[in-house]
């Protein structure tokens, strides 16, 4: 069995490996813990982190690590900003001032 083959067998078998989400980890102690949440001290900030179905029993001071993946939830798109070239077309573009609105000598 050459390589490819084997790779496509492999990908075949295991559909869900190529689409797993890319996992995070953060280690250090609990500051405190919700059944919603729980926030571990790293460095000098405090990180908070959605709990899913996991529901471990942590308490302030224990040591945990916690492995964690970021999912968007919802997206607002907002126009890109025209560059200088499209903001000097439309200057142009404005009409002129009409002669009734210039000043008499």
């Amino acid at each position: 069995m050459n390589f490819r083959t084997l790779a496509l067998a492999l990908a075949l078998a295991l559909p869900g490996a190529a689409l797993a989400e890319h996992t995070y980890q953060v280690t250090g102690p609990v500051v405190s813990s919700t059944a919603d949440s729980i926030t571990v001290k790293k460095g000098s900030e405090n990180w908070e982190v959605a709990r899913g179905d996991d529901k471990t029993d942590v308490k302030p001071g224990d040591k945990v690590t916690i492995t964690y993946t970021m999912t968007a939830t919802e997206a607002e798109v907002k126009p890109a900003k025209a560059d200088k070239a499209d903001k000097g077309a439309k200057k142009e573009a404005a009409p002129a001032a009409s002669p009734a609105a210039s000043p008499k000598k």
